[in-house]
């Protein structure tokens, strides 16, 4: 009976991981986050997916994401929930330099 009852949970929290496992950013993610994140990506087709990025730049839609090599639309539409399609990188803040400070004056 306790073996089937932790068999059952430990399932259980399996399928849990799985659904809390969450989407990730194609824009931004390195191979092993896209290699954990996506269905059916393993470790050589999420080298690729970073390959491709680097070499055509960011990827403006998830259905982009089929021109890789290894990856096709029936890959991108298992997927879609699970991939987010950001910036590259994070626009910087123009910052605002100080006002330059007024000398002081001597009193006279």
């Amino acid at each position: 009976m306790f073996k089937s009852l932790l068999a059952a949970l430990a399932l259980s929290l399996a399928f849990a991981a799985n659904a809390f496992a969450g989407a990730v950013n194609i824009n931004t993610a390195d191979a092993a986050s896209l290699a954990a994140a996506l269905k059916g990506v393993g470790q050589s087709k999420a080298e690729a997916i970073v390959a491709y990025r680097k070499e055509h730049g960011a990827f403006r839609s998830a259905d982009e994401l089929a021109q890789v090599k290894g990856i096709g639309q029936k890959l991108v539409d298992k997927n879609r929930d699970l991939i987010l399609v950001g910036d590259a990188a994070p626009k910087a803040k123009a910052e605002s330099k100080p006002a330059a400070k007024a000398e002081a004056q001597p009193a006279s």
